[in-house]
C-alpha cells in the first residue's frame, strides 16, 4: 500500500522527472487524499485508504506560505525551475482555484521570474470556463489522457463521477494547443484483467486522439513508485521509446521518462 501524502500547501523543492528543480504547490488537505480520479497507479493510494480530516488550505494561506518559501530560496540564491500544482489530488478541484493561479503568477514574477507555472491535472474540470481560462495563463497546462477507451478508463484511471472521454478530447482541443499530453503507459493486471496499455490496440487510437488535440508537447511515463493496487508493471525502455517516436513521428515533440 503507498504510503505518499505531501505536505500542505507547499512542498520541495523536489527533482521533476519531467519538470526539473520543482516547488510544489499542494492545494489538498496535508492530511489525506482529494481527487476526482481513484487511479490505481497512484502514488497518494486510494481514496478510501486516505480520506483526510482537514480542510483544504485557502488563498490567502496559499500565497502566505508560497511567498515565504520563494523569498527564504531566493534569499539562499536558489531558485526553482518550476512551480507545479500537484500533491494529494486534483489541484483544478480546489474552489479557489483560478484566483490561486493569478496570485501565484504575481508571485513568480516577483521571486523567480524565469520559472515555469505548471499544472498536474486529471482534466475533470477542463470544461468549465474559469478552470479553462485559468489553464490558459500557466506556462505548462499538463492534462492526464491515459487511453481513449472508455472501458480502460473506468478499470484503472476509475472516475468518481461522469467521465465523457470525447468531450474532454473536445475540451482538449479548445486550448488551441496551449496544452501538454501526459500518459501513463503500463503493464501487469488489476481485478484478474490486464492493464496493459502499451499495444497498438490501445496506442494507435491514443495516438489519433492525440494528433487532433495537436498539443505543444507529449509526456508518457511509467510507474516509478509504490502503487496502490498489486501486480502492476512498468512498460520497458523500448516500449516508451517506441510510443514517443510514434508521437514525434507525427510532428509533436514528445519526451519518455522511464
Amino acid at each position: 500500500m503507498s504510503t505518499i501524502i505531501y505536505p500542505s500547501p507547499i512542498f520541495g523543492p523536489v527533482k521533476s522527472r519531467r519538470l526539473g528543480i520543482s516547488l510544489g504547490i499542494n492545494l489538498m488537505p496535508a492530511d489525506g487524499k482529494v481527487c476526482t480520479f481513484d487511479c490505481i497507479y497512484c502514488e497518494c493510494g486510494f481514496n478510501a485508504d486516505r480520506r483526510p480530516r482537514q480542510k483544504r488550505p485557502s488563498r490567502q494561506e496559499v500565497a502566505e506560505a508560497l511567498e515565504a518559501q520563494l523569498k527564504k530560496m531566493h534569499d539562499e540564491g536558489v531558485h526553482p525551475d518550476v512551480l507545479t500544482f500537484a500533491g494529494n489530488g486534483e489541484p483544478t478541484s480546489h474552489p479557489d482555484f483560478a484566483d490561486i493561479i493569478d496570485d501565484t503568477i504575481a508571485l513568480r514574477d516577483s521571486y523567480c521570474p524565469e520559472a515555469k507555472v505548471s499544472v498536474l491535472s486529471n482534466s475533470t474540470f477542463i470544461l468549465r470556463p474559469d478552470i479553462h481560462g485559468a489553464l490558459m495563463r500557466v506556462d505548462n497546462n499538463i492534462l492526464k489522457l491515459d487511453t481513449v477507451d472508455p472501458l480502460y478508463i473506468n478499470k484503472v484511471d476509475k472516475p468518481t463521477g461522469h467521465y465523457d472521454v470525447n468531450r474532454i478530447i473536445d475540451a482538449m482541443k479548445r486550448f488551441e494547443g496551449h496544452v501538454i499530453i501526459q500518459t501513463m503507459f503500463m503493464k501487469g493486471n488489476y481485478g484478474g484483467e490486464s492493464v496493459d496499455n502499451t499495444t497498438d490496440d490501445y496506442v494507435s487510437p491514443w495516438l489519433e486522439a492525440v494528433k487532433s488535440i495537436q498539443p505543444m508537447e507529449v509526456m508518457v511515463y511509467t510507474i516509478d513508485r509504490e502503487t496502490p493496487a498489486e501486480d502492476l508493471q512498468k512498460a520497458t525502455h523500448d516500449e516508451l521509446n517506441s510510443i514517443r517516436d510514434r508521437v514525434i513521428a507525427a510532428g509533436i515533440p514528445c519526451t519518455a521518462s522511464y
